[in-house]
């Protein structure tokens, strides 16, 4: 009884370094990991500030939005847009865009969630299932490249505001350079 005691019990020790090596590893791994993505986001807002900064403003000191190069390459300044409605801003935000006659951005969507054996109830309308307390969810949205689109088109062509607390919009211009390779 005793010895299958200690076999059941016994442990490979050349497994237990194997597992303890494999595991120093992934933490190894892990760590450069970390490590590359830190640096990745230090290059990331070098970049952004090299072509929305850096770049835009040198050229506006330049008087130029575009500038050609004799081996073909271009740079080229642009506006660039961007908007995101917070979550905590979905409702005033869907009033201005209906009082301000932009209601047609929001989508609707309504979803019903129904068990077993609950066919003919579906096809009832919304009223009815709300009457009967059944689990009706009604979820409304604006898709963020209409947004993003609606969000240009005001600032941009109609030269008209729209409230950045609600829309969380984000406008900056940014560098483009084509290579003669890319054209």
């Amino acid at each position: 009884m005793d010895l299958e005691a200690e076999s059941i019990i016994s442990v490979d020790t050349g497994m237990s370094t194997d597992i303890a090596k494999s595991c120093n590893k992934l933490l190894e791994t892990q760590k450069k990991i970390m490590t590359a993505e830190e640096e990745l986001k230090k290059l990331k807002e070098v970049e952004t500030t090299l072509s929305e900064q850096t770049i835009p403003n040198l050229m506006q000191q330049a008087g130029l939005s575009l500038l050609k190069l004799a081996d073909g390459s271009s740079v080229e300044v642009k506006p660039f847009y961007s908007a995101r409605i917070p979550a905590s801003k979905s409702d005033e935000a869907f009033n201005w865009l209906r009082e301000n006659g932009h209601g047609d951005l929001i989508k609707n969507q309504v979803s019903l969630e129904f068990g077993m054996k609950q066919d003919n109830e579906a096809k009832s309308i919304i009223e009815e299932l709300k009457a009967k307390g059944l689990p009706v969810k009604q979820k409304t949205s604006v898709h963020p490249s209409s947004l993003r689109g609606f969000v240009r088109e005001q600032i941009q062509d109609l030269g008209k505001d729209v409230p950045a607390e609600l829309f969380g919009t984000y406008v900056a211009n940014k560098t483009k350079i084509t290579t003669k390779e890319q054209s």
